[in-house]
């Protein structure tokens, strides 16, 4: 649970097979969330590789996951803006894939809108897929949480 207002985010503890996390939800704006993961790392002193990313991608299907070891920030400026502030793209992170905007809309008002039907079901899914998939991280490593959860993307 998100308890505390710090590092211009929100904060949550816990563990997770005995190792302790810290959840954070940047309270940013997107493109500046770097600012924020920059200023986690430097208080707890995490080392970069410890950190797992979670983001929305439009290049993937709605609902479908995509772990990846580590990597550019491809389109997204949000991960642009986190690669950019810790100098480094050497952590795993996940894309939840929210598809493309529908024909006439700007792509902001599209990634802001809310989902609906059948949409909302699969990325409600795909939002516990992901938390399954920090476990998997956390507990087997980053190519076994590969080998598990990026099947089926297309």
């Amino acid at each position: 649970m998100l308890t505390k207002l710090k590092h211009k985010a929100l904060l949550g503890d816990g563990r997770i097979s005995g190792k302790r996390i810290i959840l954070v939800k940047p309270q940013t704006f997107m493109n500046l969330s770097g600012e924020s993961v920059r200023e986690i790392l430097e208080w707890y002193k995490v080392p970069v590789e410890n950190i797992i990313i979670i983001y929305d991608d439009v290049d993937l299907p709605v609902g479908k996951l995509r772990l990846r070891p580590k990597g550019s920030a491809g389109t997204h400026n949000g991960m642009r803006s986190v690669i950019y502030q810790i100098e480094s793209d050497e952590f795993p992170r996940i894309r939840i894939g929210i598809g493309g905007p529908p024909e006439g809309w700007e792509l902001a008002d599209y990634v802001l809108s809310k989902f609906y039907g059948d949409d909302k079901k699969k990325i409600e899914e795909a939002i516990v897929n992901a938390a399954d998939a920090v476990e998997a991280i956390i507990m087997l490593g980053i190519d076994m949480a590969m080998n598990k959860f990026n099947k089926n993307i297309s």
